[in-house]
């Protein structure tokens, strides 16, 4: 089941986030977002009542075009012994589908090129935008979720200072 992340969720997360990455930072990312980033989309998955996935999405800004609704994935993390069962992707798919909801116009990831680009992503580079971090352009990859949204705009993605404290 994927649900909004709740309250009593917290530490369930910052417990998901810690096992499926090799350091606490994107632990302790999630929660700086959590009080700093408005808006923040923030789900977990549950199975048996157990929380074992978790996504965030936090906007980002396209240099030179405020005006348009960007947000940024990171990160997604479940727990390794519920890793390749598919929560990760019904993560991604319902947080897509609520930044739909939300009209926003392009999400990015910095992320693994294999599995991100089945639900659409592609290198950002083709539409003209770069991270601002020093990445291999098949990492950072953007999806408009707003047909030709990025047409005839490039720039700069910056991310919330958040992803720099940590």
């Amino acid at each position: 089941m994927i649900r909004a992340e709740k309250e009593k969720d917290c530490d369930a997360v910052y417990n998901v986030n810690e096992r499926a990455f090799e350091t606490s930072a994107e632990a302790k990312l999630v929660d700086i977002l959590r009080a700093q980033a408005d808006p923040v989309i923030s789900l977990v998955c549950e199975e048996n009542l157990e929380i074992v996935g978790h996504i965030m999405f936090s906007p980002v800004i396209l240099s030179g075009h405020p005006e348009l609704k960007l947000m940024g994935l990171a990160p997604m993390a479940v727990a390794p012994e519920h890793q390749c069962k598919g929560f990760g992707s019904a993560l991604v798919m319902a947080g897509l589908e609520q930044c739909r909801q939300l009209s926003y116009a392009v999400v990015v990831v910095l992320g693994h090129p294999l599995f991100y680009p089945r639900f659409g992503f592609s290198p950002a580079s083709g539409f003209g935008i770069k991270s601002e971090y020093k990445v291999a352009d098949e990492v950072f990859m953007a999806i408009e979720l707003q047909s030709e949204i990025l047409s005839a705009k490039t720039g700069t993605i910056k991310y919330h200072a958040a992803f720099s404290s940590v």
